[in-house]
């Protein structure tokens, strides 16, 4: 049965977030294959939402999302009438996620980013692009309580269960909390520890809004310099065999999340025998 517009489309416990450079058509199926709930778009896909439109046509039921759609590189016009193509075309299968991006980010007019969100917003809801079809990508307070008021939730990224934690107490119980988790499928901790270092350092240890955040969850200046503690890269990378990483994964449920969004490292490889053997794990 369809879904409404008025809906929220179905995510199920657990996704997939991926760069939209290592989303062919192929992988999108092979990911719902498995028996994930959702697909996340990364990199700031462009307006046409051209990649959300592929991975649809290629499987049939699964809930596709960009992670985040960048307002300062997308028009919020373009955007709405994109949206409306892909729910005419795919009915309740298709999640908006939209943020400020980054102020590091080159070429970018970045200024007033919360102010901008919100006009943003407005231009989606004067496009009738409705709130339980978009989640915010949030991590402080203020976004996320924006993104309670004004989409269907949250989409943090780069977050901890400690995070989770506090965001649901601030959200409250209803809005969707989806937030993002890095994890690399070695039991050899010299080996992965550098490889998920190496994914979190750059660029995220060196970006504004992720260093407040962590600050804000109790990590110091000197376990982010310098890519980063051990602990610090432990706690926001999972590393282990699959049940250990399945583990890791359900403590984002425990603390409150809805959905948690799986980025399987190293970026490069091809992530669909490590996402079989984890959805195995988590008995999905």
């Amino acid at each position: 049965m369809s879904r409404t517009i008025e809906e929220t489309p179905q995510l199920g416990q657990f996704g997939v977030w991926r760069h939209a450079a290592g989303l062919q058509p192929e992988v999108g199926k092979a990911i719902e294959d498995a028996g994930y709930g959702a697909i996340w778009i990364g990199g700031s896909p462009p307006a046409d939402l051209e990649i959300a439109e592929k991975l649809l046509d290629a499987t049939s039921s699964i809930t596709v999302a960009t992670g985040i759609t960048n307002i300062w590189m997308a028009p919020a016009a373009e955007v709405a009438d994109s949206f409306h193509r892909l729910e005419a075309r795919f009915p309740g299968r298709f999640l908006l996620g939209v943020g400020v991006g980054h102020s590091e980010q080159p070429g970018l007019n970045y200024s007033k980013p919360y102010s901008s969100l919100v006009e943003y917003l407005d231009v989606l809801d004067n496009a009738a692009v409705p709130k339980s079809r978009r989640v915010l990508a949030a991590l402080g307070p203020k976004v996320l309580a924006l993104s309670a008021a004004r989409s269907a939730g949250a989409h943090p990224y780069l977050t901890t269960p400690q995070h989770t934690r506090e965001a649901r107490e601030l959200l409250g119980p209803g809005p969707v909390l989806a937030p993002e988790h890095k994890v690399v499928l070695d039991t050899d901790a010299d080996r992965a520890r550098p490889i998920g270092r190496e994914a979190v350092e750059n660029p995220y240890l060196h970006l504004r809004n992720y260093v407040n955040n962590l600050e804000r969850l109790g990590y110091t200046t000197e376990q982010i310099a310098n890519g980063g503690s051990d602990e610090l890269i432990d706690a926001l990378v999972a590393h282990g065999d699959a049940e250990y990483v399945a583990g890791r994964l359900k403590e984002h449920l425990d603390a409150g999340a809805d959905h948690v969004a799986i980025q399987v490292l190293p970026i490069a490889d091809d992530p669909i025998s490590d996402l079989q053997k984890i959805a195995g794990a988590l008995g999905i």
